[in-house]
């Protein structure tokens, strides 16, 4: 089958082209009713605290793909969108398992890739063999603070597939999530991120996955 998809085009990603990046991640949670007092920290310690937070809501499917019939870890695609603009193109991410060779490191370290694709994303990854493993909703509020993404998100469970008004809230707390997007063997990226991390104690407890 042809990868001729605009916006992806599998049959090119090869190790000589694709840049080597890697997500560095601290996650942790906070109830529902404290989400608030975040909020305000945040506001404080991210760039731009004149301005209010990026808002999102998006759809993401998850897909996976077996590789062999024996055991071990299938792939995962991640295809998202967003409901709030939907004539943004679709993103499709991959992200690698977590490196655990370096147990001194202050954060996980895991290989990404992200890439802007068309609307035909969902049944493009589909045709190639991968199958729909869950869907969810995802909003929240976005900060920056220099190469840092801080997000908070609650997640939705889609009672009825294909019915994206029929949601019910996951829990009652939302994800927080640090995360920073840089090339393979950046240093010094735990440690600032570690010491993001402290500034929000004790509202928000961030933790290696």
């Amino acid at each position: 089958m042809s990868s001729a998809l605009p916006g992806v085009n599998l049959g090119t990603l090869t190790s000589s082209n694709v840049p080597s990046l890697q997500e560095f991640v601290l996650q942790g949670s906070v109830v529902d009713s404290a989400c608030e007092a975040v909020l305000h920290r945040l506001r404080a310690l991210c760039d731009n605290a004149d301005r209010p937070p990026e808002l999102f809501r998006d759809h993401e499917m998850v897909y996976l793909l077996r590789i062999s019939s024996g055991p071990g870890n299938p792939m995962v695609l991640r295809a998202r969108h967003s409901l709030e603009h939907p004539n943004m193109p679709w993103q499709l991410r991959y992200v690698g398992q977590s490196d655990i060779s370096d147990k001194s490191r202050l954060v996980t370290v895991r290989s990404f890739l992200d890439c802007a694709t068309s609307d035909h994303l969902p049944n493009f990854v589909t045709d190639i063999g991968f199958r729909l493993d869950h869907e969810f909703v995802a909003e929240g509020h976005m900060f920056r603070k220099g190469k840092m993404k801080v997000t908070i998100t609650k997640i939705y469970k889609i009672l009825n597939p294909g019915n994206l008004d029929a949601l019910e809230p996951l829990s009652v707390s939302r994800l927080v999530e640090l995360s920073i997007i840089a090339p393979s063997g950046t240093e010094g990226i735990g440690e600032d991120m570690r010491l993001f991390a402290e500034q929000l104690k004790p509202l928000v407890t961030m933790e290696k996955l």
